[in-house]
This record gives C-alpha cells, structure tokens and sequence, in this order.
C-alpha cells in the first residue's frame, strides 16, 4: 500500500448558492454560491435589486408599489419640501395638525421617500380616518407595512381595499406577492390569477406569477412565462434576469449568460447581473472570465462580499492560491463571521502547505460554527500532514460524529489510523467508504491491500476483484492481484493476473524486478511475498 497523507482535495460548498434568488427587485443576498472549497457545487446568493426586499411589485412597469403616486413627479419639486418641512416642523411644536386629506396624503408620500415607513404609517392611519372607504387608502397602507414586513397587517389592509373594489388588478398583485412573503405560495398564485382575469394585460401579475414558480422549483413553468413576458417587451430587464436564473438552475448555462448579457446591455449598473453571470461563467468553467464579471460587481459595489469570495473560489480553481487568500482576507474585512470564507481560507493555505496558518483558519471556523464538520476535517487533514496523529484522529472524529455519510472523511480515517499502524481500525473506514460508494475502486484496493496484510487472503481477493470491476483499467490492482493468488497458490491465475498488470502498465514489470530483484521463478517469487 502506498502511504499517504490524505489532503482535502478542491471541493466547494456553496454558499451561500451560486445565483441570485427570483424576484429581483424582492429578494436579498444570503450565500449559498458557486464554487467554494467546501463540499456543495455551487453558491447561491439572493438578490437585492433596485426595490426593497419583500415589498410587491406594482403594475407599474416595474416599480415598487411604495413609488405609489405616478400622478406627479415629486422627487425634484423643492417648494413642495419645503412646504412640508414646514407643516410638520409647526406640527411638532404642536402649533398645528395637518387635517385635510391633500396634505396627509402628501406627508405620507413624503415619509415614504425618505423610507421612514412608522412615521408614514401614523399619517396613513390618521388619513384613513378621513377616508375610511377608501380603496387606495387601505392599499396604500398595506404598502407601508409590507416596508415594515408586517406581513399579516399589510395582508387584512389589501383584503379591506378588496372588499371595496374586488377587481383592481393591482391589488390582486399586491395581495398575491404579500402572500408569497408569508410563504403561502398557492395563495398567491391564485391571487396573480385573479389579477389576469381582470386584467390579462397585466404584466405584473405575469411576472410574479413566474417568481412563485421559481420559489417553489418549477423552473420550467417560471421559464415560459419570462419568455413570453420577452416576447412582447424584448426591454424588460427583470426578466432577463428572471430567465437567466432559470437557466441556471436547469444547466442551461449558455442560455442564462445569454440573458444576463442582454440584461447588461440595458442596464449595465446591476451588480448583481454581474455577480450572476460570474457564477455561470464558474459552471462553465471559464473562471477568467468569471473573474473579470466579478470585478465589474465590484466595480460598481465595492463592499460587496460575496463578489470578493467568489472572486477568491475561482482564482483557487485556476490554482492561484495567494490571490485566493487575498480575495478571501477582502470577504474578512467586511465580515468577520463569514464562515465559508474562514474555511476556504484555510483550505488555499493548506494547500500551499502552511499548515498552521491553515489550522488557525479552520478553529476560527469552528468556534463561529462548532458543528461545521468540513472545518473539522480540513483541521484534521492539516494534522495529518504535521503527523499529529492523534490531534487528527480527534477531529476527524469530531467530523464524523457530524456527518456520517461523508466518503472522502472515512477515507482519511482509514489512510491516518493505516499510518498509525492500527491496521484492523482502519479496515472499519476502508469498508465504510466503499458502502457509501461502491464504484471507488482505489477504497477497494486499499480495503484489500490492508487485509492481505493482515493475512485475510479470502477476503482480500474479493477486494481486488471488485476494485477491478470497478476499473478494469487498473494495472496497480492486478499487480496486487497476483501477489494475494501467489500467497493462495493458485499459480496460472497469478501469472495471468501479472500480465494485465504488465499490459495495462509497462513500468510495472520495472516496478516488479526493482521490488523482487533476482527472482528468477513463481516459486521464488512464492518465497518472497510469505517472508
């Protein structure tokens, strides 16, 4: 058997996954990303778009339904400021109370603006007094407290503003994506449907009938509809972007980046396009141009560190470690508490071999996640590599006790008590990885080579033999192969077995006359291999 010291290969978790989540202008980042050195494939980060996370989207051409009043253009109208920094400035000196609805409604959108939603929602209520069978009034008040994701209340506002004028559109679709916020996703269908019943233009409703489909996995369903949505407005960035999540999630990776190019071309100021498209250019392997998308992300949002963490995972892909670490130490900077990040840090300098500073970075892990077992093991594995066997053992142990069904662990169980000289503990771990993977036929050789050792001929032979289903290809396994049927006597089969060897690989009859110099015979080959 050839001893080694088992090192954690390349893996990634995710892991924050990957892409950005459906609903654009509604969602926020939450990793769970393309490729990172822990043991999902890919990263999935949620969006923060231009709206607010978990407020509906209005009819609006996209908007947020807080952009309420499309009536007037507010934003630049200076005198009307200043008339109401007047009035509440009298108002809070208690000189006077803004009473008619005009002035209410003006201070509401005021607030609103300014995204002081409590404030906007003590005149809202005061305005609903005034006008307490107004539609708007109690819509526009379920607005304001889906800004203070007080999901419920809003919900009875909508239903109030239903039961005064049940085919608005509009509120149908703010209904519909308030119910999607609580979860209730078939509720929420229904409402976008209403919503197309009333208005079957209505793009809105179309559009966030294909978030609830991505929420809920029907990618398929959600792709149609964003298709069909491009089909008559080849502009509509979100679902550009919508479609090339789809994409992404159905491995149609040259469709999604297809999309995120045409979501850049009309907004090339979106750093989570960028960021998305970074990750599709990671799945596909193209990790320079990855990081050429990731830097545009991070040209526009600078503290941005998910960006920053991708951007390390696939310079680690291209083997540059030390722009790794670099990019890793960025994600650091602006959060402490990235676990992912503490992780993968360790793993670039473990594989540059600086196993302490790579153990340091693992405990940091660990003690901001106890139960993350990858931390574990990259610590064990550094261990190992240092030959503290028992500190290894410990963590690996550790690792274990969190994760049981975890091959690549078993392995390095198995390979470090192999080490230790505890060969018949280590047989445990040998045969642990081959039930969790049946196909992995170095784990079958090794299970043989270590019972051979220990004299379980049997056994052993059964071990190669499965190994050598496994791969046929293998000329390490037949020469193992020969030895064990040396040992059982059964000569004619240990010749054959030595000629697959030798066929499959020329070196190995080097190897063979390096390890048995002089031997001239089967029978003193025999003598040999029972010393």
């Amino acid at each position: 058997m050839a001893v080694q010291v088992f090192l954690q290969s390349w893996v990634f978790q995710q892991p924050s996954n990957g892409r950005n989540a459906p609903g654009d202008s509604r969602s926020h980042h939450a990793r769970n990303g393309e490729n990172s050195f822990l043991t999902q494939p890919w990263i999935l980060v949620f969006l923060l778009s231009e709206g607010l996370h978990g407020f509906p989207h209005s009819p609006r051409d996209g908007m947020s339904i807080l952009d309420y009043d499309d009536e007037d253009d507010l934003e630049n109208d200076q005198s009307r400021n200043d008339r109401l920094d007047d009035e509440l400035k009298k108002y809070r000196e208690g000189n006077s109370e803004p009473s008619s609805p005009e002035a209410l409604e003006e201070i509401v959108n005021y607030y609103c603006e300014l995204e002081k939603y409590e404030e906007a929602l003590y005149f809202m209520t005061r305005l609903l007094e005034l006008a307490p069978y107004s539609a708007d009034a109690w819509q526009r008040k379920g607005v304001i407290l889906s800004g203070l994701s007080r999901h419920e209340e809003a919900l009875s506002c909508f239903d109030r503003a239903l039961e005064l004028n049940p085919l608005d559109a509009e509120l149908l679709v703010n209904r519909g994506i308030t119910l999607d916020d609580l979860g209730r996703h078939d509720e929420a269908l229904g409402s976008f449907e209403k919503a197309l019943e009333a208005d079957p233009s209505n793009q809105d409703a179309l559009f966030n009938k294909g978030v609830v489909f991505e929420k809920t996995a029907r990618h398929d369903d959600a792709a149609r509809i964003f298709r069909f949505i491009l089909d008559g407005n080849a502009e509509h960035r979100d679902a550009w972007y919508e479609l090339g999540y789809c994409y992404d999630y159905l491995d149609r990776l040259e469709d999604s980046l297809a999309c995120y190019d045409a979501y850049v071309k009309i907004d090339p100021y979106n750093y989570n396009v960028w960021y998305n498209r970074g990750i599709v250019l990671g799945r596909m392997l193209n990790h320079s141009r990855a990081i050429e998308s990731y830097d545009m992300a991070l040209a526009i949002h600078e503290e941005f560190p998910a960006a920053h963490y991708n951007k390390g995972n696939a310079y680690a892909n291209m083997g540059r470690l030390h722009d790794a670490i670099a990019c890793y130490n960025q994600t650091l900077q602006l959060d402490q508490r990235d676990i992912p990040a503490w992780h993968n840090l360790g793993n670039a300098y473990e594989e540059l071999g600086e196993f302490e500073q790579a153990i340091k970075c693992f405990s940091q892990s660990i003690r901001l996640d106890p139960g993350h077992y990858e931390s574990y093991f990259g610590r064990g594995s550094c261990y190992d590599a240092l030959e503290q066997f028992r500190r290894a053992l410990v963590d690996y142990n550790k690792a274990l006790s969190l994760c049981k069904d975890y091959p690549e662990l078993w392995y390095a169980k198995a390979d470090l008590l192999y080490n230790m000289g505890r060969l018949r503990e280590s047989l445990i771990g040998y045969r642990m990885v081959t039930r969790l993977e049946p196909s992995n036929y170095e784990a079958w050789l090794d299970y043989g080579e270590t019972l051979m050792e220990l004299g379980y001929l049997k056994q052993a032979l059964k071990a190669f033999d499965k190994s050598i289903r496994s791969n046929p290809k293998c000329a390490e396994t037949y020469y193992w192969r020969t030895k064990v049927l040396l040992m059982m006597n059964r000569t004619f089969e240990a010749l054959e077995s030595l000629k697959h060897s030798f066929n499959l690989d020329p070196e190995k009859r080097r190897e063979f006359e390096k390890e048995f110099p002089g031997v001239r015979s089967i029978r003193g080959f025999k003598n040999l291999l029972r010393r």
